[in-house]
C-alpha cells in the first residue's frame, strides 16, 4: 500500500484491533480504568490478558473459567463491531442498529462484558488523543451515541464525561478550543471565587456540626457547550463553570446542608432538583441547586451522602455483589433458600436479596431504555424491528415486534415453549395472543408435561409470530406423526403375522417385473415374492426411507402406500387379508446411489399462506436454489389465504424435510406438509 492516500491509511488504521496501539499498553490502560471501577479480580485478570488470542480451553487454564468466560464475550463484541464497520472508519446505520442490539444482549450474560467493552473503547480514545491521530468523524460520532449514552445509562459518570469531552473533541475541534480558551483565560479569577466559596461553606458546615466534605466539582466541555447550545447562553452566564459539591454522611445531612445553602445565598428560581426524592432513572441520586452571591454570580452547588456519591461515580459498578467469591450478576435468581438473610455490600451497606433481585430488574429496564434512546439519537428513517423484554431473573430476550408469550417461551427454551399454557406481564395475567412491549417481565406459566396446540399456528388465529416458534410447534407435531405412523405399521406387521390369510400374491395378478426406473415402483420389494408389479401410491407418494406397505389390487399389481397414509389405513380396516409387507430395495434406500443414478421419487408438499404477490415467486426461488424439479402445481385462494400443492422430485425424504423447512421460512408462509 506505497502509493495509498493518508485518508485511506487513516481508515486501515481505525479498523485495526485498538487503531495501532500496542497490545500490552492497551490492556494496561483498560485494566486501570476498571480499577477506578472497584471491579472484581476476574473482570481485571481478564482485562489484563485482553490481548491473547488463546481458545478457550487455553484460556480457561491460563487464567480461570470465570475470566475466560469474560475474555471470550469481550471478544464476540470487538468482532461483531470488526464486521460491521465502514470503509470510513464507522458503522453504517444498520450497522450501528446491530451493535447496540448486540450490547444490550450481552448483558444477558455477564454485565461485565460491556464494562470491559467500554474500558477499552475509552482506552482507545486516550491513545488516539495522546498520539494527536485524526479521528474519523462517524467513530467519532458512535462513541457519542453509542458508548457514551450507555455509561450515562449505567451512571458512570467519570466515563461518560471523559468519552464525551474527547468525542467531541474530534468532532468539534475549533469549538473545544474556544471553550478551553475561555476556561483557561478565566481560570486563575475562577479558582480564587472557588476557594472562597470553598472556605465559606466549609465554616457554615463546622458552625452547624456537620460532618462533610466540601469540593470544587471538575468542568467538562461538552456539558458547557450542550448547556450554552440548550439555553442560547453565552460562555459569561454559565454557572456550570462554577459548581461545587458537598458530601455527607445521611440524607438527613443533606437537607440540612441545603437549607444552610439557601440561608446563605439566594437560590436561583426554578433551578432547584431533588434527586433524592425522585431518582432519575439510573439510580443517580443528589440535591442540586443554584445560588447567587451579592454580586449576581450565579453557581451551582450539589449535596449528597458518600453512598449517593459512589453511585454517581461508579454507577452500576457500585452494585456489583459478592457470595462466597462468585459474582451475582443480573441473570442471576436470587437463593430461596436465603431470601430472608442479607446481602452485604462494602458500599451499599445491608440488602435482602428480593431488593437486590429488584435492583437487577430495574437496571435490565434501564439498559432497555438507553438502547431506545441511542437509536433516537442515530436520527435516520430505518426502525428497529425488535422488542426487548426481561425473563422473570432479569436477562434480556430478543423478539420481532409483535410477538407474543408463546415467542417468548420458545426463545428461552423449546421445552417451555411446548408447555406453556399461561403468562403473566409484569404481574397480571393476560391472553396468550397478547403482543408484547419493550421493557415488560414476562413470567410463563406452564404445566410439567404436555405439548403446543395447533391452534398456535393456525393463519386465522395470532398466537405466535416468529418463525422459530412456529418451527419448534411444526416439529413436535412432525414428531408426533411419526410416533403415529408408526402405531399403523405394527398393526400391520401383527396382522401379517397372525393371520394365515395375508399370504403373497396369487399367480394371477404376476404381471410382469418392473423396471427399475427412477422412482418406479421397481425400487420396492415385495417380502418373499420376485415378480410383482409394483406401483407407488398417488394418494400418499412414498420416498425413501418411508416406512411402508403395500395393498394387492385387482388387476394392477401392489399399490405401495406409506404406512402413515389415511387411504391406507382405511384399506388395512376393510380388507387386511390384502396387506402385504414390502420393503426398499438396497439400491433406492441409499442415498448417495440415488444421487449417482440420478433417481427421484415424486412428492407432495401443500403450502399454506398469506395470499401476496411476491409468494410464488419467492417459493420457486428457494426450489430453483436447491435444485429441485416441480413436476406440478395446483394454487386455490379465499379470504386472502393462499393453498398451494406442490408436487416434486426429490431423492429421499431428508431431502424433502430440508425443502419443507426452507420453505417455511417464507414470509408469511404459516404452514408446509406433506399430503
Amino acid at each position: 500500500m506505497a502509493n495509498a492516500s493518508p485518508q485511506s491509511e487513516k481508515v486501515a488504521l481505525f479498523q485495526d484491533a485498538w487503531y495501532g496501539e500496542p497490545a500490552e499498553l492497551h490492556s494496561a490502560g483498560v485494566s486501570q480504568i476498571l480499577q477506578t471501577l472497584n471491579l472484581d479480580e476476574a473482570t481485571l485478570t481478564a482485562a489484563s490478558n485482553i490481548a491473547r488470542t488463546h481458545g478457550k480451553e487455553a484460556l480457561i487454564k491460563l487464567i480461570g473459567e470465570e475470566s475466560a468466560k469474560l475474555l471470550i464475550g469481550y471478544r464476540g463484541l470487538r468482532q461483531a463491531q470488526g464486521k460491521l464497520v465502514r470503509d470510513d472508519g464507522g458503522l453504517s446505520v444498520t450497522g450501528q442498529e446491530e451493535m447496540l442490539r448486540k450490547m444490550l444482549l450481552a448483558f444477558g450474560d455477564d454485565l461485565r462484558v460491556v464494562l470491559i467493552y467500554l474500558a477499552s473503547r475509552l482506552q482507545t480514545l486516550r491513545w488516539i488523543t495522546q498520539e494527536k491521530i485524526e479521528m474519523p468523524a462517524p467513530w467519532a460520532q458512535e462513541i457519542l451515541n453509542i458508548d457514551a449514552s450507555l455509561a450515562n445509562r449505567l451512571g458512570i459518570w467519570q466515563m461518560k464525561w471523559e468519552m464525551e469531552d474527547l468525542a467531541f473533541r474530534a468532532l468539534s475541534p475549533q469549538t473545544y478550543r474556544d471553550i478551553a480558551t475561555m476556561l483557561d483565560a478565566k481560570r486563575i479569577e475562577r479558582q480564587s471565587f472557588i476557594d472562597q466559596i470553598v472556605l465559606q461553606l466549609q465554616g457554615e458546615l463546622k458552625a452547624a456540626q456537620i460532618e462533610g466534605e466540601v469540593l470544587g466539582r471538575p468542568k467538562h466541555i461538552y456539558s458547557i457547550w450542550k448547556k450554552m447550545e440548550g439555553k442560547a447562553l453565552d460562555f459569561a452566564n454559565l454557572y456550570d463553570v462554577r459548581a461545587f459539591r458537598v458530601l455527607v454522611d445521611d440524607v438527613k445531612s443533606c437537607y440540612a446542608v441545603l437549607g444552610i445553602v439557601h440561608n446563605v445565598w439566594q437560590p436561583v428560581p426554578r433551578e432547584f432538583d431533588d434527586y433524592i426524592a425522585r431518582p432519575k432513572p439510573n439510580g443517580y441520586q443528589s440535591l442540586h441547586t443554584v445560588v447567587m452571591n451579592d454580586d449576581g454570580t450565579a453557581f451551582e452547588i450539589q449535596v449528597r451522602t458518600q453512598e449517593m456519591h459512589q453511585q454517581a461515580e461508579y454507577g452500576l459498578a457500585a452494585h456489583w455483589r459478592y457470595k462466597e467469591g462468585a459474582y451475582v450478576g443480573i441473570a442471576t435468581p436470587p437463593n430461596p433458600a436465603k431470601t430472608n438473610k442479607p446481602n452485604v455490600n462494602h458500599q451499599q451497606g445491608t440488602h435482602s436479596a428480593e431488593e437486590a433481585y429488584e435492583r437487577q430488574i430495574a437496571w435490565a429496564r434501564q439498559l432497555i431504555s438507553w438502547k431506545e434512546d441511542a437509536w433516537e439519537r442515530l436520527k435516520h428513517h430505518e426502525i428497529d424491528d425488535h422488542i426487548y423484554v426481561l425473563t422473570p431473573l432479569g436477562k434480556v430476550i430478543s423478539l420481532e415486534k409483535g410477538s407474543t408469550p408463546i415467542d417468548f417461551a420458545y426463545a428461552v427454551h423449546t421445552n417451555l415453549g411446548h408447555r406453556c399454557r399461561g403468562a403473566r406481564v409484569d404481574g397480571a395475567m393476560v391472553p396468550l395472543e397478547t403482543a408484547l412491549k419493550n421493557g415488560q417481565t414476562i413470567e410463563i406459566i406452564a404445566v410439567k408435561h404436555g405439548g403446543p396446540s395447533r391452534d398456535w399456528i393456525s393463519p386465522d388465529k395470532h398466537y405466535v409470530r416468529s418463525q422459530r416458534a412456529r418451527q419448534r410447534v411444526r416439529a413436535w407435531f412432525n414428531a408426533l406423526d411419526d410416533e403415529e405412523a408408526g402405531q399403523p405399521a405394527k398393526v400391520v406387521d401383527n396382522k401379517a403375522e397372525s393371520n394365515p390369510e395375508i399370504k403373497p400374491a396369487t399367480p394371477e395378478i404376476v404381471l410382469r417385473h418392473s423396471s427399475h426406473k427412477a422412482g418406479r415402483g421397481g425400487d420396492v420389494l415385495v417380502v418373499g415374492v420376485d415378480s410383482l408389479l409394483t406401483q407407488l401410491a398417488r394418494c400418499c407418494r412414498p420416498v425413501p426411507p418411508d416406512a411402508i406397505a403395500g395393498f394387492v389390487t385387482q388387476g394392477r399389481g401392489v399399490s405401495i402406500h406409506r404406512r402413515s397414509c389415511k387411504t391406507f389405513r382405511g384399506l388395512l380396516e376393510r380388507a387386511p387379508e390384502r396387506v402385504i409387507q414390502t420393503a426398499w430395495t438396497a439400491s433406492a434406500a441409499d442415498p448417495v446411489a440415488n444421487q449417482e443414478q440420478k433417481r427421484v421419487f415424486p412428492a407432495d408438499l401443500v403450502v399454506i399462506g398469506l395470499d401476496r404477490p411476491e409468494l410464488m415467486r419467492e417459493l420457486f426461488e428457494i426450489l430453483t436454489r436447491q435444485g429441485v424439479h416441480v413436476i406440478d402445481l395446483r394454487k386455490s385462494a379465499k379470504k386472502g389465504l393462499a393453498q398451494i400443492l406442490l408436487t416434486i422430485e426429490v431423492k429421499d425424504s431428508e431431502v424433502l424435510r430440508l425443502v419443507q423447512n426452507s420453505l417455511e421460512e417464507v414470509k408469511g408462509v404459516t404452514q408446509v406438509r406433506r399430503r
